[in-house]
């Protein structure tokens, strides 16, 4: 369904992405992981479209998305990291001009948003200012717009961020469910334990770089781990945590 072809994105020619291949087909859930400045924010802005890759190409269905951008996005639903809303609109003002942009039709869409607002608990607030809401009800916005017109396609930059623990475990649940129905999902995270719950497959980057991608537990297996955590850090920082935090408490206590 969705696919990348040496993906690769500069900056000043500063290499930020280097040469990204994988493929994500319906019924799949890809984690994608890595530190910080490993890729994974430009990776995710040039599969949405946002960016422009320096070279390489995001296909969907075979088709460079940039052929019809517009197309593709009426196909995609994306949760970005930033919950970057309209300040002086309210969610549900906020919602009905998503809807409207993606050409569902008013009835429908009036009962959809509605029907989402009350099941993410927002409907006591659907006239409030988006600017007075918490950021973690800016979240369930962002979460309800990317769900509403039910994309074959889902794409989350650290969609838990700031939501409560029951959103949270409904969220993935979600998730699991989404993939079981069909639907295509590139879930970009740092909580390596939700990954490991809801992720079939992932493709993790160290600077710019894939160094490992394909079946959560093969992955596992590769890296004789019993957890993902245990395998990231093997794989990626290659670090021993227990001795930086006892340096720490030294440097604090000196």
């Amino acid at each position: 369904m969705l696919e990348t072809q040496e993906l690769s994105k500069s900056y000043a020619s500063i290499p930020a992405v280097r040469n990204v291949n994988f493929s994500l087909q319906a019924g799949q859930v890809l984690g994608c992981l890595g530190p910080n400045g490993s890729g994974k924010s430009t990776t995710v802005k040039m599969l949405t479209g946002l960016l422009q890759p320096t070279r390489g190409k995001v296909l969907f269905y075979g088709e460079d998305i940039h052929k019809d951008l517009v197309g593709f996005r009426r196909c995609l639903g994306y949760v970005p990291e930033e919950a970057n809303l309209y300040p002086y609109l309210s969610g549900r003002e906020y919602l009905e001009m998503i809807g409207i942009l993606r050409g569902i039709g008013r009835p429908r869409l009036e009962k959809r948003i509605d029907s989402l607002l009350e099941l993410f608990a927002m409907h006591p607030h659907r006239h409030g200012v988006i600017a007075s809401y918490s950021k973690g009800m800016r979240q369930r916005i962002l979460l309800i717009a990317a769900f509403m017109d039910n994309p074959p396609i889902l794409i989350f930059d650290e969609p838990l961020s700031g939501l409560d623990v029951t959103t949270a475990l409904i969220l993935k649940t979600l998730i699991r469910t989404f993939g079981q129905r069909g639907k295509a999902i590139f879930y970009c995270s740092h909580v390596l334990e939700v990954v490991e719950q809801v992720c079939s497959d992932l493709l993790i980057l160290r600077k710019g770089n894939v160094i490992a991608s394909g079946p959560t537990e093969a992955i596992q297996r590769h890296a004789d781990s019993a957890s993902l955590e245990r395998t990231f850090m093997h794989m990626v920082e290659k670090a021993d945590t227990d001795q930086v935090s006892a340096d720490i408490i030294h440097a604090m206590e000196a």
